[in-house]
């Protein structure tokens, strides 16, 4: 039986939905597979076109958005009882549009154990505690074997044309530090900077991470980095393993495979 629950959520907002929730949308990647982790896929029926994980259940979820975009029409024809979106991923815009008509949760997602708190916070929301519990268990049990940088100065590039690199208030950034990397943008302004070939250079890397998404950087892209850091290590990363969620569970074993 369905009651009426009311929560605060990361952002301090009083929400107040059916409990257990039975239609669920979720407009953030790394939530979506969360939940799906915690066994709710038959309570989720709409996701962003960016959520992809895990692939064989997501096929079968409707596509109601984007991260930044949204499909108002067909977020109403689903009838969700409850909507859990990202600070980060998704926008205020968004957020101010969809709680005119369903309960809207805004989780936020910058560190490691905002990472554990969020996975805590979906099994609390959905009446899925004791599951998530386990998942929170089982990666922590993992992050004990993350690689340690050993303070290598490192920078993580998400972007070309302009470079644009991983910089304070980060997920990703929380995941370097926990390793022992050092790295210099995370004093810049802004999350995700901007940055020349030129203050690449006068960063004084140890390495270069380039990331397969957002933007899909490859082998052919390792020769124009090398071209003006001659004396830095380039290694492409998955930017799936620097997800939170359950893509986390990996990220200890793949890591240890890049910086051995």
């Amino acid at each position: 039986m369905n009651v009426k629950k009311t929560v605060i959520d990361q952002l301090g907002r009083s929400v107040t939905y059916s409990y257990p929730p039975k239609r669920i949308i979720s407009l953030c990647p790394g939530i979506t597979d969360t939940l799906l982790a915690l066994d709710l896929k038959d309570e989720i029926v709409g996701r962003t076109r960016f959520c992809i994980h895990p692939k064989d259940i997501v096929k079968n979820i409707r596509a109601v958005a984007g991260t930044k975009d949204i499909k108002l029409d067909a977020i109403k024809d689903v009838r969700p009882d409850l909507i859990i979106v990202e600070k980060e991923e998704n926008t205020k815009a968004i957020v101010e549009e969809l709680e005119q008509y369903f309960p809207v949760y805004v989780a936020e997602v910058q560190t490691i154990d905002e990472a554990y708190q969020m996975i805590v916070d979906m099994g609390m929301l959905t009446d899925r505690i004791e599951s998530a519990t386990h998942l929170v268990d089982a990666i922590q049990g993992q992050f004990e074997n993350l690689p340690k940088g050993n303070r290598k100065r490192a920078a993580y590039v998400i972007w070309r044309k302009p470079y644009m690199v991983v910089g304070k208030d980060t997920y990703i950034q929380s995941m370097l530090n926990r390793m022992g990397f050092i790295n210099p943008f995370a004093e810049s302004d802004g999350r995700y900077p901007a940055v020349s070939a030129e203050a690449l250079q006068q960063a004084e890397l140890d390495c270069l991470l380039l990331a397969s998404e957002p933007f899909p950087f490859t082998e052919k892209h390792i020769a124009e980095f090398q071209a003006f850091l001659p004396n830095t290590e380039i290694i492409l990363v998955d930017g799936e393993m620097f997800w939170y969620g359950p893509r986390m569970l990996d990220a200890a074993d793949y890591l240890n495979t890049k910086f051995q």
